[in-house]
């Protein structure tokens, strides 16, 4: 799916959205949605395309970057781009193994406690089990969602929440998230 089809998509939303919801509801959501479609537009390459799901314009996670080894080999393991694990990393932890959310999301990933056990992770805070959880995760919903923008919204906001939006959720936290990710994607 291109950037171009998730954009028609979100429009096609907008305007199931802008019927239900009350007048002044569908303007802020319109808003919102046109700015994350727009967003969304400037992670394209010159093609028009963006990368696809779970591939990046590289290979390789760049020099220095803190974890790269396992960044590396938990993509060659699962067939995940080490530069999207690793910017998963650093949006998540800002690469720190003991980072520990508002919400309970633990280590260098932010798992999610349940979704560390139904991993079989059973230590978060260990940078190993945490990335390579988190590729087993990352697989998995690029499978789902055949998308990395929807992969990654669903990392944030949980499955359910792309299924029941039949898209990127409109939730702010979530928007940014992905579009900081893709940026950073973008920029390797």
């Amino acid at each position: 799916m291109s950037v171009t089809d998730v954009t028609a998509r979100i429009g096609q939303i907008q305007a199931q959205l802008a019927l239900l919801a009350p007048r002044t509801t569908s303007s802020t959501t319109a808003t919102s949605a046109t700015s994350f479609a727009d967003a969304l537009r400037s992670t394209t390459d010159s093609t028009g395309t963006a990368p696809a799901a779970g591939g990046v314009s590289g290979d390789a996670v760049p020099a220095g970057t803190p974890f790269s080894q396992l960044f590396e080999t938990a993509g060659a393991k699962y067939g995940v781009s080490p530069e999207l694990l690793a910017a998963i990393a650093k949006q998540e932890s800002g690469y720190d193994p003991r980072a520990v959310s508002p919400a309970g999301a633990q280590g260098l990933m932010q798992l999610m406690p349940a979704t560390a056990d139904g991993l079989g992770v059973a230590n978060s805070f260990d940078p190993s089990q945490a990335v390579d959880g988190a590729a087993r995760l990352m697989r998995g919903l690029l499978d789902r969602f055949d998308s990395t923008p929807l992969a990654l919204a669903a990392y944030n906001a949980g499955p359910g929440a792309v299924l029941r939006y039949d898209g990127i959720p409109p939730y702010p936290e979530t928007q940014n998230y992905v579009r900081s990710i893709m940026a950073m994607l973008e920029a390797a």
